[in-house]
């Protein structure tokens, strides 16, 4: 019995090794493919946040004062345009350089859920095209950091709307 086993096996070994031999002779056959020329996007800027002001932190410390929420979970939503101001919602704007924003609230928000897209802040159009990220503000843990960028990587001014859920 272990003779026709014998046999078998070397067979199937042999087909496998033919086989493996047969397909890398057509894919060496073939012409190789060069890919198209495509432009790849610009390097992105750096991601890191701008230093904190004297003046962020004064009204960070502030903002944390006059808290007065005794919520277990908030909600907050906050429309701003792209020139930095606020269009509507709570918290406070300050507006860092060319697509980078701090939005302070009267309350702690490091171990909240940000979420955050491009938007106008009027109830016309769609928004323009572009990229935002979000992350909470270093040193100021009563504030978002929010960055937007144009679609080649490049930070400019865009409106958005942020919404932080703090459990």
């Amino acid at each position: 019995m272990t003779t026709p086993f014998r046999r078998k096996a070397a067979a199937v070994a042999f087909a496998v090794l033919g086989l493996t031999l047969a397909g890398g002779g057509v894919a060496i056959a073939q012409p190789s493919a060069k890919a198209p020329d495509v432009a790849q996007p610009a390097a992105r800027a750096t991601n890191s946040q701008p230093p904190v002001t004297a003046e962020s932190a004064r009204s960070a410390r502030a903002a944390l004062k006059a808290d007065a929420t005794t919520l277990a979970a908030t909600n907050a939503g906050t429309v701003v345009n792209a020139n930095g101001t606020k269009a509507r919602g709570t918290g406070t704007v300050i507006k860092y350089g060319p697509g980078q924003y701090e939005i302070q609230y009267s309350y702690t928000v490091t171990a909240a859920v940000f979420v955050a897209t491009i938007g106008r802040p009027d109830s016309c159009c769609v928004p323009p095209a572009g990229e935002i990220s979000v992350a909470p503000r270093l040193s100021t843990p009563n504030a978002v950091f929010v960055q937007t960028r144009n679609s080649a990587g490049t930070p400019v001014d865009l409106p958005f709307h942020l919404v932080v859920h703090r459990y």
